[in-house]
């Protein structure tokens, strides 16, 4: 089997870290092709390469050597404007008086290189030292929103550039000394968008992806120029009069304002030059008699040529959408075999409840199958893959009893897949929600004109999945009622044979990748963002977060 990383052996890994050592912290210095194959140990864009596997080879911590895992350093990162780098839209006087402290809200995933790790603490990017958690240096950016960041950053040459959140900037500091580089605003911040995503960088293209969730607005994915900010390309969800697409929609207008915001992180596959965009639901939210049709390109897998933002292919998952079903999740670049045959694959743990694998050259469906029992708002799958909605299961006046529920089975945090295992891993759950229409309102606006209620949050569970045929090789129930897909924590699995999450109960938790066996835990409070892992002065360290504090675990020699 092929994995996307050509690493060498972990071993070889932590060898080689052992007899040439490491430099002393120092600024990142990443190029575009390292994304691809990161350096040894390094963890150096969102999702540790451009795969978006969240899969790291290191094996210095595995199942014989877990007993030795603790806690080396732990930090709450200062969202204090004092005594940061500030900066703010220049000549914008609101933003470079506001000296506003917001709580750390540490859901973004920390980046490593060099010794140093970068993070979106707040309304702040921190450098830290790798080793031990102590600040480097702070940027604050000012916004008058009164709003985090998006959810991490990128790293360019020797530069790291962020989106600002809701006010909708792309800033660039230099990785040494946080001072500006440059910073353009991506659009006004007065119409609703929300730039919320970490950038990812795809060769030398900047990739962006726009939030504004239940806003009727046109969503788009941009590129731009990592050297200077300035725009390469744009690409719309929804088609315009005379474009494909476009018959999908009543109008050209109803998909003016359509939604579909691409608001996850892109993968990008550099041989192929194609990014894979996960594309939102469509507007307005619950009520499709305004939008009849399937209303393209929302809730879909599209493939864009990252030179130029042209579509290679597209599938949708969820046709005209009635749920909130956002197509969101991190689309898996897979290199494995198919009925014995080397193939190019994208898999992808959709919200609406299903697994789906495709040919990523193509966008060819290869399977398409639940992965929770309760799913009903589909009677079928039709020839191409794609579930058959069930009208039965659409929101009407007297309610319908629908699963799951809007947050999804799956959420946004990322799934894994380990190449040594073969298993796609995922936090799930199977809950319901009852949906109503107002028949009532004319012309519906965002979410205006349906409505959701939950109706518990049933079972959670953390599953491995067969990559080839998405059978669930194991399932491990969380005890109670569970909790909420969007506040599950990203997953993180490794040449150790080991997998790390959270649970509902507030512990960071290492499972066995093979059967999901618990191995061990530590109660530091619920994990919000992805663990990620690296390798310094020979030593493997498990980064993760919880709401305030970010927490360090490597072996301890002594025992």
């Amino acid at each position: 089997m092929i994995s996307p990383r050509t690493w060498q052996a972990s071993s070889s890994l932590i060898g080689c870290a052992l007899a040439c050592g490491f430099a002393s912290s120092s600024a990142a210095s990443v190029s575009p092709e390292q994304l691809w194959k990161p350096p040894d140990g390094e963890w150096p864009t969102y999702h540790g390469d451009s795969s978006g596997e969240h899969f790291s080879p290191l094996s210095q911590i595995n199942r014989a050597t877990l007993s030795r895992l603790g806690l080396v350093w732990t930090v709450r990162p200062s969202t204090a404007r004092a005594g940061a780098i500030v900066g703010a839209p220049a000549g914008d006087s609101a933003m470079q008086s506001a000296s506003v402290a917001f709580p750390a809200q540490l859901k973004a995933t920390p980046l490593v290189s060099g010794g140093v790790i970068y993070m979106v603490v707040g309304p702040q990017i921190h450098a830290l030292d790798a080793r031990n958690g102590n600040a480097i240096w702070r940027y604050h950016w000012n916004n008058p929103v009164g709003t985090p960041l998006g959810r991490g950053v990128a790293l360019y040459k020797d530069s790291v550039i962020a989106q600002t959140g809701l006010d909708n900037h792309v800033v660039s500091l230099d990785a040494k000394t946080g001072q500006e580089r440059w910073r353009v605003q991506v659009t006004d911040s007065t119409l609703g968008y929300g730039g919320t995503t970490a950038p990812i960088l795809a060769g030398k293209h900047l990739i962006l992806g726009m939030g504004g969730d239940g806003n009727n607005l046109r969503a788009w994915l941009e590129s731009r120029d990592p050297d200077s900010g300035e725009l390469q390309w744009r690409w719309y969800v929804t088609p315009s009069a005379g474009q494909p697409g476009i018959e999908t929609w009543p109008d050209a207008a109803t998909a003016a304002r359509g939604g579909g915001m691409p608001w996850q992180q892109v993968t990008y596959d550099p041989v192929l030059d194609l990014i894979y965009v996960p594309t939102a639901n469509p507007v307005p939210t619950f009520n499709a008699r305004v939008r009849a049709g399937d209303n393209l390109y929302t809730n879909c897998i599209v493939a864009l040529h990252a030179a130029t933002g042209q579509m290679a292919w597209y599938f949708q998952t969820t046709p005209n959408d009635t749920h909130d079903y956002d197509a969101t999740q991190v689309p898996l670049l897979i290199d494995a075999a198919i009925d014995g045959r080397p193939r190019k694959l994208l898999a992808q743990v959709n919200r609406n409840g299903y697994y789906y694998l495709f040919d990523r050259m193509t966008g060819k469906s290869i399977v398409t199958v639940p992965y929770i029992s309760t799913v009903n708002w589909a009677k079928g799958i039709n020839a191409n893959g794609q579930p058959i909605p069930n009208p039965d299961k659409t929101p009407q006046p007297g309610g319908a009893l629908v699963s799951p529920m809007s947050d999804g089975a799956a959420n946004y945090p990322p799934p894994s897949y380990s190449p040594a295992t073969r298993l796609v891993y995922a936090q799930t759950s199977s809950s319901y929600s009852l949906y109503y229409l107002n028949p009532e309102e004319d012309k519906p606006l965002g979410w205006g004109g349906g409505s959701e209620y939950h109706t518990g949050y049933g079972v959670s569970a953390l599953i491995g999945l067969e990559y080839a045929t998405g059978r669930i090789a194991w399932k491990h129930d969380y005890p109670g009622p569970g909790f909420l897909s969007s506040v599950y924590p990203g997953t993180l699995s490794t040449g150790g044979g080991l997998l790390f999450t959270g649970d509902p109960a507030g512990n960071f938790v290492a499972f066995s990748a093979k059967n999901g066996e618990p191995l061990w835990h530590s109660g530091i409070g619920k994990v919000r963002n992805t663990p990620i892992t690296y390798v310094l002065d020979g030593r493997q360290y498990i980064l993760v977060a919880t709401d305030e504090n970010l927490f360090a675990f490597a072996l301890n020699d002594k025992y």
